[in-house]
């Protein structure tokens, strides 16, 4: 699918297409027939409980599993046929922290970023920018293991985007932090989307993270029952706001975030 750019009328690629999407764990069924998509620049949330799919389809979009069943484009590049042109566009934030305890915030990031080829100096340049803007530049030399766990999900989020992906995939990147902590992740988040216009496609069970002018997809049980702008989900499902959308449609009470 592609999408109309409003400044110059001209038609560009969605920055993720997902069509037909069936995923099988043996044979249990864990998505079916999964299709939505998302335009380049803005901010958009998975909603679903745990157990709707979420992760599946996060891997299969990170080709961490081969996609069987239907297609998945990055920017137009298809997962299966040009795997190393859609990563390459694409970042992401697993759920499971995956930093090395025992080396700098440094070392976590250079590492990272010689594996996508990037030069000393420009992994620096790179580096300092990103910690500057997640206001961790104080914690370049301190040892991983002596960050917070919001730290941590700061510094894991700007090795995502040191090879400068237009888009950005989280998993359950809030899961296990404090109220704040969780308020200060989404912040940061939503400030990369509009100061530098890249996507993000944020994955979680938490009906608190959506706020009214994202996009979201509502997932259940493997099925895609809503995707769109919140307004028009909460049209479509003929009620007051999000929360009661979900239920709506879902039968299910969301879940909150920590009070």
């Amino acid at each position: 699918m592609q999408h109309v750019n409003a400044n110059d009328g001209v038609s560009l690629p969605a920055a993720l297409d997902v069509s037909k999407v069936s995923h099988f764990y043996g044979k249990q069924q864990a998505l079916s027939g999964v299709s939505f998509s998302i335009a380049a620049g803005h901010f958009t949330v998975l909603l679903g409980l745990n157990g709707a799919g979420k992760t599946t389809l996060l891997s299969l979009i990170s080709h961490l599993y081969n996609t069987r069943q239907g297609s998945i484009r990055i920017f137009g590049h298809d997962i299966s046929r040009e795997p190393g042109e859609a990563l390459r566009r694409l970042g992401i934030v697993f759920q499971a922290r995956t930093l090395d305890l025992d080396l700098s915030v440094y070392q976590n990031l250079s590492y990272h970023a010689s594996l996508h080829g990037i030069g000393r100096e420009q992994a620096m340049e790179r580096i300092k920018t990103l910690l500057a803007q997640v206001n961790m530049s104080d914690r370049l030399y301190d040892k991983a293991r002596s960050l917070s766990g919001g730290q941590m999900r700061r510094i894991e989020i700007v090795r995502a985007l040191l090879h400068r992906p237009p888009l950005l995939l989280l998993d359950e990147a809030t899961v296990g932090l404090d109220i704040q902590s969780r308020a200060e992740i989404l912040a940061t988040i939503r400030e990369l989307v509009a100061a530098d216009g890249i996507s993000v496609f944020w994955a979680t069970h938490l009906i608190d993270e959506v706020e009214e002018g994202d996009n979201v997809v509502i997932l259940h049980k493997g099925r895609v029952l809503a995707d769109g702008t919140v307004d028009d989900v909460v049209r479509s499902a003929g009620t007051d706001g999000i929360r009661q959308a979900f239920v709506a449609l879902t039968g299910l009470a969301p879940a909150e975030g920590a009070p």
